[in-house]
């Protein structure tokens, strides 16, 4: 990897670092997930920090970013679009939804029902959708955020496990210690740090750290200690 491109990274650490208060491993995890080119499942109880996370890495990285309030209303069509006939073209047009965007955020995703979390899948994995017998690319990059609350809160239904198999990764973040927290009291306002963030990367420049990821090889040792792994979570 350029080392011009690794500076940024650290720098993209570094800024989030400053919003996510004593949370720096939890942030290169999300960095790595997004560099690796999956999804990111985080799961915790609400006021931790999930969804200022998110807004903060969409902000250094200059992303198109959305946000989607999961509840148990919430229909597919209000997150992949909707087409609509409009009388001066005499044709259907498609209006595209809040997945239209390079980093979304599906908040509480287990609180909406199972019609509604499938309706991700294909966007995750194909990175496009499909309204109507057509289909729609989604911009890239595209990173799914999504957060859920613990299973045993009230009002949560349990991602199937089709949906799980999305995301690389799976993390809490957890209360902060005394001291994060100390300085989170009497700090500033986190939304407003985050209006006062500065872009580290474009998103054409993530894109690249993407591919120059794909391109490392892995040696013959480190595959096979991989299949180990995946055999004995079988």
């Amino acid at each position: 990897m350029d080392s011009s491109v690794a500076r940024s990274i650290e720098a993209l650490v570094d800024q989030i670092d400053r919003v996510i208060v004593g949370k720096r491993a939890q942030i290169e995890d999300c960095v790595a997930c997004l560099l690796a080119g999956g999804h990111l499942l985080i799961e915790d109880v609400p006021g931790v920090g999930k969804t200022t996370l998110a807004h903060a890495l969409a902000v250094c990285l200059g992303l198109k970013f959305s946000r989607v309030q999961f509840t148990a209303d919430l229909m597919p069509s209000d997150l992949l679009g909707v087409s609509v006939f409009e009388r001066s073209s005499e044709s259907f047009v498609f209006h595209p939804g809040p997945v239209f965007a390079q980093l979304l955020l599906a908040d509480e995703i287990n609180r909406a029902g199972p019609k509604t979390q499938s309706a991700l899948l294909e966007a995750m994995e194909e990175h496009q959708v499909s309204v109507d017998n057509q289909t729609h690319p989604l911009p890239r990059p595209f990173f799914v955020i999504a957060t859920q609350n613990p299973s045993e809160q009230l009002g949560t239904y349990p991602l199937p496990e089709s949906q799980l198999d999305r995301f690389l990764l799976r993390i809490t973040l957890g209360y902060p210690d005394r001291a994060a927290e100390r300085s989170l009291l009497a700090g500033e306002d986190r939304r407003e740090l985050i209006t006062r963030l500065e872009p580290v990367m474009a998103p054409a420049q993530l894109q690249q750290a993407q591919a120059a990821v794909r391109a490392v090889r892995a040696s013959e040792p480190l595959l096979d200690y991989l299949q180990t792994l995946i055999h004995a979570t079988r």
